[in-house]
């Protein structure tokens, strides 16, 4: 009688133990089992980035690749007798730049293949009190190159038109005439504005009033013309 109730406490010991630790051990299962499910799902998630941004990688080299391999549109395969006209060799460039006063205007004019520049404008000769003279009376004139019409950073305004060999030496001929045959300058009557504007008529081209600021008759010289970039004169009579 008494074996049998040792072994019946025993036995209802090792029920109160299991019952106590039972949710322990379930509890700590469970979490192992989360865990373990958490670690999975992230390798599975980070195999899928690597997989989409394979995918995406394959795709953009394929784009590149197809778009190297097709033909070019016919519209930018012309050929040169359906091209734009030649602007012709050589060139006629009226300019304006910044001065100490009203600023002043001026032509380039050469070949353009060659780097070298020729210039011709109007402008007193002398110092500044020639420049004042001149708003009153006729002063001896300058007609080549003067101070800032070589350097860019005082460009304010220019217009370039394209000439072939033949209206070109007739235009360069005239800009030379024109420079010998100007000895004098005045603000009002024989300015630089007025200087490039004989040799835009001589080339045909539309011409607006002399009395205005060099930059401001450059950019209406041209609008008046249409931006036209190739100039043909008239035949000789």
């Amino acid at each position: 009688m008494a074996n049998s109730l040792m072994r019946s406490g025993r036995y209802l010991l090792a029920g109160l133990t299991l019952a106590v630790l039972l949710p322990a051990i379930v509890q700590s299962a469970s979490a192992q089992e989360a865990g373990a499910r958490t670690r999975l799902e992230r390798v599975v998630s980070q195999n899928r980035e690597v997989n989409k941004r394979i995918a995406n990688a394959n795709a953009l080299v394929s784009n590149d690749t197809a778009v190297e391999s097709q033909p070019a549109p016919r519209s930018t395969r012309k050929s040169a007798s359906t091209s734009a006209p030649a602007k012709g060799p050589y060139y006629v460039d009226f300019r304006a730049r910044t001065a100490a006063s009203w600023g002043h205007a001026f032509v380039w004019y050469g070949k353009t293949s060659e780097q070298a520049v020729n210039v011709a404008g109007l402008t007193p000769a002398g110092d500044t009190a020639a420049y004042v003279i001149g708003h009153m009376t006729l002063v001896p004139s300058e007609t080549g190159a003067s101070y800032g019409d070589l350097d860019p950073e005082y460009l304010t305004a220019n217009y370039r038109v394209y000439l072939n060999e033949a209206d070109a030496q007739r235009v360069f001929a005239y800009i030379k005439k024109l420079q010998a045959n100007s000895p004098v300058w005045n603000a009002e009557t024989f300015n630089c504005t007025g200087f490039i504007g004989e040799i835009a008529s001589f080339m045909g081209l539309k011409v607006p009033h002399r009395w205005q600021r060099p930059e401001e008759y450059v950019n209406n010289l041209k609008a008046m013309n249409g931006g036209r970039q190739i100039v043909r004169l008239s035949p000789e009579e």
